[in-house]
This record gives C-alpha cells, sequence and structure tokens, in this order.
C-alpha cells in the first residue's frame, strides 16, 4: 500500500546500519537497502527533519528458548557505516534492545522536536526495524515503513514482517513512495 502522507515533522530513524550487522548474511543486497536509506537521508537532511542512527550493542538478558543471547561485539563491530555520513543535527542511538526506544529516551528526545511521525529502515525487518516500529505504533507516533529500504537474514521473516505485522502498525510503501510524500510537503 503506499504512503499517504507524512506529518510536518516527520523523523527518520535508521536502524543498525553499522559495520557488524551489515557483513552478516542477509537476505537483500545490503547495497541496495544501504543505496535507498542514503537517498531518504539527503530529503530528510535537505528538509531539516530530524534524522536517527541507531546501533545495537548488546541483547536483553532474559532466558528464551533460544537459551541467553549475547553479541560477539568486537571491535568496530557497533561502528556506522560511513555511508551514513554522519551529521553533528543527527540523533545518535545505542540500544542494548531490538527496539531503539527502551532505555534510550529516544521518544521525549523525538516529542521535544515536535516529532509526530517515523518513517523506519535498516536491518533486521523482523527485529530491530519491527520492534522499534511496534513501540514507537504504541507510543503515538505514526510509523510508515519503505519496505525496500529493509532486509532481515531469513527472508520468511522479512516477508513476515511485512505482510502480516507492518500492515498493523503502519503505512508500508517504498522509498519512492517516502521521497514523493516529501516532495509533495515543500
Amino acid at each position: 500500500m503506499p504512503v499517504t502522507t507524512l506529518d510536518p515533522t516527520t523523523a527518520l530513524v535508521v536502524i543498525d546500519l553499522q559495520a557488524g550487522v551489515v557483513a552478516m548474511p542477509l537476505a537483500d543486497p545490503v547495497e541496495d537497502v544501504v543505496a535507498r536509506t542514503k537517498d531518504l537521508l539527503s530529503a530528510f537532511r535537505e528538509r531539516g527533519l530530524p534524522v536517527v542512527l541507531v546501533n545495537v550493542a548488546g541483547t536483553p538478558s532474559g532466558r528464551t528458548d533460544l537459551g541467553v543471547r549475547t553479541l560477539d561485539v568486537q571491535d568496530g563491530w557497533t561502528e556506522l557505516i560511513p555511508e551514513l555520513g554522519v551529521q553533528p543535527a543527527d540523533l545518535l542511538v545505542t540500544k542494548h534492545t531490538r527496539s531503539a526506544f527502551p532505555g534510550t529516551g529516544l521518544a521525549g528526545r523525538l516529542r521535544d522536536l515536535g516529532v509526530t511521525q517515523v518513517v523506519v529502515t535498516g536491518i533486521s525487518t523482523s527485529g530491530g526495524v519491527e520492534s522499534t516500529a511496534r513501540d514507537a505504533h504504541e507510543q503515538g507516533f505514526h510509523v510508515t515503513l519503505p519496505v525496500d529500504a529493509m532486509t532481515d537474514p531469513e527472508p520468511e521473516r522479512h516477508e513476515y514482517s511485512v505482510s502480516r505485522i507492518f500492515p498493523r502498525i503502519a503505512e508500508t510503501g517504498t522509498t519512492k513512495d517516502v521521497l514523493d510524500a516529501l516532495a509533495g510537503q515543500s
């Protein structure tokens, strides 16, 4: 479904485009996800809209059926990829959960900037992107998901999130849909 509108103060939230994550085997070419995210970054920055760059440096400590997970965070693993071109005005968030919201103060920082909507991209569709989108929706933000600017290690999980979860919490579309909506605001 195409993106219908973007609020005047919409933030772009980029999830886990960092050295250790982009190096993992992924369902779609990471270069395509990075290129589309760069297009979005340029459009948001040109309009002075907030950009949030998120990296992951840990996992929740709770037990699961798969056991207690830890990340093998080696030197450089958490570094944002240079293609993002980090700018002084960008909000930088380091998370230790799947979502960018718990324990980071992100919701308050966005509200302080007058943000009412978020566009979420990145890796992984069924993990960080979905969790962040769910939290944003539950906290009252409008959510838009350009599904061609995200990927997952497993194509089935990506497809399930896109077809079953996202329509319940967000508007979905393509990077072009988001760029067209931004151009319509000018």
